[in-house]
């Protein structure tokens, strides 16, 4: 059977082994990108990578992390799902489709939501038994811009700590691994 269909086939350890290390690789970014924690973004990347989310930018990962902290300045709020993960693997190339749905909150006045669904399609190497990106492109399915509404009376985020963009956000300090992966002392 070829090694690149799609069609249902016997896993060997290995083909499951590659398929978990895509899906870290890829939720490991949402996770990068909603925290704005730019170290772990980076090294997702191969040195010799290719981001293009079309207009907005299109270059290698340096750059890539470098325009980000501009560009995130307008959210006060993320949040990156991946839903649908297709994953094509021959040897260390491999090649992905992923729906994904981003939330943004703005941080200007009046405060908006704009909601864009598409799918990255991704294609990656791995070099010294780690999958990283190599080519990461967006493709946008759906988008819509709206105002925030706000009803009357209680609302659901009453009582409960808002998440925040970066290091500060509850999940280092509720996480001790995360927040201690933040800090740099894991290692991969």
């Amino acid at each position: 059977m070829d090694a690149v269909s799609l069609a249902p086939r016997v896993w060997q350890s290995a083909d499951i082994a590659d398929q978990f290390a895509l899906q870290q690789l890829v939720q490991a970014y949402c996770h990068a990108i909603d925290r704005r924690d730019y170290v772990l973004l980076r090294s997702l990347y191969h040195d010799d990578a290719i981001d293009d989310h079309g207009a907005m930018f299109c270059g290698g990962p340096d750059a890539y992390v470098a325009w980000l902290p501009a560009m995130m300045a307008n959210w006060a709020a993320t949040v990156h799902s991946i839903g649908n993960m297709l994953f094509l693997i021959d040897g260390d190339s491999a090649e992905g489709e992923l729906q994904t749905v981003a939330y943004h909150r703005t941080v200007a006045t009046p405060v908006r939501e704009i909601i864009a669904g598409g799918r990255y399609l991704d294609r990656y190497r791995k070099r010294d038994g780690v999958w990283r990106f190599w080519r990461r492109s967006l493709v946008l399915d759906w988008f819509e811009d709206r105002a925030l509404a706000r009803g009357e009376g209680p609302s659901i985020d009453d009582g409960v700590e808002m998440g925040e963009p970066g290091a500060q956000d509850a999940v280092y300090s509720r996480l001790p691994m995360f927040a201690a992966a933040r800090a740099g002392h894991f290692r991969q």
